[in-house]
Formats: C-alpha cells, structure tokens, sequence
C-alpha cells in the first residue's frame, strides 16, 4: 500500500496511508418510509473525531489517576532521559541492579533491612518528671531502702535535656569512637586519659578512619556545688570540645540513664561510625590492641566483647554496693553481661540497643541492664582474655597487678588511678623488656 501525498492527512495523524474512502452504512441510505435524508460524510468524519478525542482523553485521566499527578504535572515537559546505567533501589522497592540480574543467588548479598530513622536532633528540651505517688501505697514499697524507693518513683523518668553536645565527633570517617563514663568532679581522671589512651587519632591505620574520645556526665550531685563545678566543667569543655553533658544527677543508680542517654545520642548523631569503645575513668587501655582486635571483625557483626560474667546471681547481702532486694528482681541469675569496666561493642548493634533498651524498664545496675537489653536481641555477648574488669589478678595484693608486661599484652585493665596510669602508661611505651609475650589476642 503506497503513501498517497496528494491527499489531505486527517487531524488525527494515523490516517497517511491511502485508505479507501468509507462510505456509510448500507443501512443508513435512504429507504422508503423514511422521512430523512441519508446523512452526509462530513457528519460521520465528525463523529468519528469526537469518539477519538473522548478515548483520548479517558485514556489521559486513567493515567494520571495511577500515577498520581495533578494535571499541571503531566502537562509538563519530562527531562531527558540520561543514559546512566540504573541503579539497585533501596529494599523497599522492586527493581535491583541489572548488572546483578545473572549472578547466582549465592553471589547475591541480601541487604540489610533499614531501620527508620528517629530524631535528627536530640528532641528533649524540658525536664518534665513527677514521682509515681501510686507506689508510696504498695506495703512492700515501705519496706525498701530509702534509695530504692527514690529509684523507682522516678524510674519512668527515661531521657532529659542535653547541657553540652558535641555532634562533630561522628561526622567524617570516624572507625572508632572512645566513651567514658566520668563524673563532673573527676578532671583528673580525664585529663590522663587524655594523655594516654584516650588521645585521638586521625586515621586508625590500615585505611581506617579517626578514632575520637568523648566523656559523659550528669550533673553534680551535691546542689551547693552545682553551679561551680558546672563553669568548671564548660571552660573544661572549651578547651577539649569533648564532653557530653545531661541534666540528671550523676549517680551510681543513675549510671543506667547514662547508657540509654549515650544509645540515643549516637543513634541519632553517629550512623557511620564502625565501633565503639565503652569504658570507665579509672581503666589501663591499650589502644594499639584494640585496633589489632578489631582488624578481624567487620562492622555489621553482632560484635560486643569483654570481661563476660555468666550465671551471676543478684547479690542479696544489703551491706554489698550491688545488693538488689527480690522485688525489684526475683529471677534466681543475670542475663550473660560484660563487665561495665570496659568493652567493645559494633556500631551496628549499637542502634539496636538502643531501641531494645527502649523497651525495658531501668534497672539500677547499668553493665546488667546492658545485658538485659542484649538479651532482648537475641546476642551473647563474647568474653575475652584480654579485658580484666576485676583486675589482672583478683588478689588485690598480688604483683601481676603492677606488672607492665602484662599490661602491654591486655587490652583493658581495671583498676588505676590517674598517677597510676600515668606511670604505666609510661613504663608500657618505654624501652621495655619483656621475657616472654602473653598472646591474647
């Protein structure tokens, strides 16, 4: 069939060919009875344009139905298609990569399901807490310790107001993150670490990225000393630009508010830090092994490792600094836990934690607690030669526990004070001579 070029193209644009000229229906001519003319082509042509444009149109708002758009939006002239090879979409979609398309579903990794994030700041602005009177009712609410009744009326008083906030720590490519629980009155303590472990690095080797310290705290407990130590602590605070700050008490029960209040922070203000370090202010740490350790685990493993405590039973003696009377916990052992004194934990997990955590009442034995909410993911924590949270020895007396070359093969030693870890840390750094080495890694 040839393109007839002296005939008229329709409005349509689909007609170019040359069609035979349609004639009405047989059955529309003119028969005898009817009282009207057969009616002309140019009114059947016309007909047949409106049926066109009225499909044409359903055809249109069909489309913008499913697809959502105002009219406007349609009518838009869309960009140019670029001709970059498309990419894998999130796991909520349903296209993947089509470079991938052939490959084995062994050589497929599945991703990860992403967990919504929270808050993009923190969002507690006011302290806001009563105590829950409805307790002072229960008889065996009378019978506590003045301590533990003071811990449960405010128990539910979860998060509070941040007094300093350091959210620069976690940007970049930061490996290693180092946090240490301190209280306000202990710049001591901190100063040394500075010094020591605690000294930031700016790539932890191998191609890894910074490794940056940070201290948490509460506020000082005693109010006639609040507001001095508090100026102490802000020109403390200009100097190093390394403390995290929180408007409750720092105190021993309160050490558990310091971990969920740690868990919020880094979920909202560190999603690409690898691992963190937790520890005390009055630990040996020998960063050189830690990095070591860390070299043989990938960050998206369920990595938390210390001194493990398994089958501890809750101590029952009300003379001991850990006593907890059997109502406030009646199971007869603890969850496996890593001693509070310091351990290792993968980033990863690290934002799990903190919404397993969320879902547990406090309890006021922070390095338990922990433990608790690992129970609630599923994870046991991994113990580990090289973390000695009770000392390298458990006889305080006995000469291992002054020994360098057993601190330059450990990874975490507690107990030391400032001048004690002052010298250790020289006598490990020094020209050390050592008759054999611990292998403990």
């Amino acid at each position: 069939m040839s393109l007839n070029r002296a005939q008229p193209l329709m409005a349509l644009g689909a007609w170019t060919f040359n069609q035979p000229v349609l004639k009405p229906p047989q059955a529309a001519r003119r028969r005898p009875g009817l009282s009207h003319p057969p009616a002309p082509a140019h009114w059947w042509k016309r007909t047949v344009y409106k049926t066109v444009c009225l499909s044409l149109a359903l055809l249109v708002a069909i489309t913008v139905f499913q697809r959502s758009l105002t009219p406007s939006q349609f009518l838009q002239e869309s960009p140019p298609p670029t001709f970059e090879p498309q990419k894998a979409q999130k796991p909520s979609g349903h296209l993947v990569n089509p470079n991938s398309f052939w490959k084995n579903l062994k050589d497929v990794v599945t991703p990860m399901p992403t967990v919504s994030r929270g808050p993009q700041a923190w969002d507690v602005t006011t302290t806001n807490c009563s105590a829950n009177v409805n307790l002072t009712h229960q008889p065996w609410f009378q019978s506590l310790e003045p301590h533990f009744r003071q811990f449960l009326l405010y128990r539910h008083c979860r998060y509070f107001p941040m007094l300093l906030n350091h959210p620069e720590k976690c940007s970049g490519d930061v490996y290693l993150l180092v946090v240490v629980k301190s209280v306000i009155t202990q710049h001591d303590r901190r100063e040394a670490i500075r010094q020591t472990w605690g000294r930031e690095q700016e790539s932890a080797g191998r191609g890894r990225g910074a490794v940056r310290t940070l201290f948490l705290l509460g506020t000082a407990a005693k109010q006639e000393e609040r507001v001095h130590y508090q100026q102490l602590l802000a020109y403390e605070d200009r100097l190093y630009g390394d403390i995290l700050q929180w408007d409750f008490l720092d105190s021993f029960f309160n050490l558990t508010l310091k971990e969920i209040h740690f868990l919020k922070w880094f979920d909202i203000y560190c999603p690409n830090v690898r691992f963190i370090f937790k520890g005390d202010d009055d630990v040996f740490v020998n960063p050189t092994n830690l990095l070591e350790f860390l070299a043989y685990w990938r960050p998206q493993e369920d990595l938390f490792v210390g001194d493990v405590l398994q089958h501890a039973r809750p101590i029952r003696r009300k003379d001991n600094k850990y006593y907890i009377p059997g109502v406030l916990y009646s199971k007869p052992s603890y969850p496996p836990y890593a001693g509070g004194g310091g351990f290792l934990m993968a980033g990863s997990l690290a934002h799990r934690l903190h919404h397993a955590c969320d879902t547990l009442e406090l309890y006021p034995i922070d390095d338990v607690f922990l433990g608790m909410c690992l129970e609630v993911l599923g994870v046991q924590p991994t113990a580990h030669e090289g973390f000695k949270t009770f000392g390298i020895s458990r006889n305080r007396n006995s000469r291992m526990n002054k020994e360098p070359c057993f601190f330059r093969s450990m990874l975490v030693v507690h107990k030391l004070l400032p001048p004690e870890l002052l010298a250790m840390w020289r006598l490990v750094h020094g020209n050390l001579t050592c008759s054999r080495k611990l292998q403990v890694l």
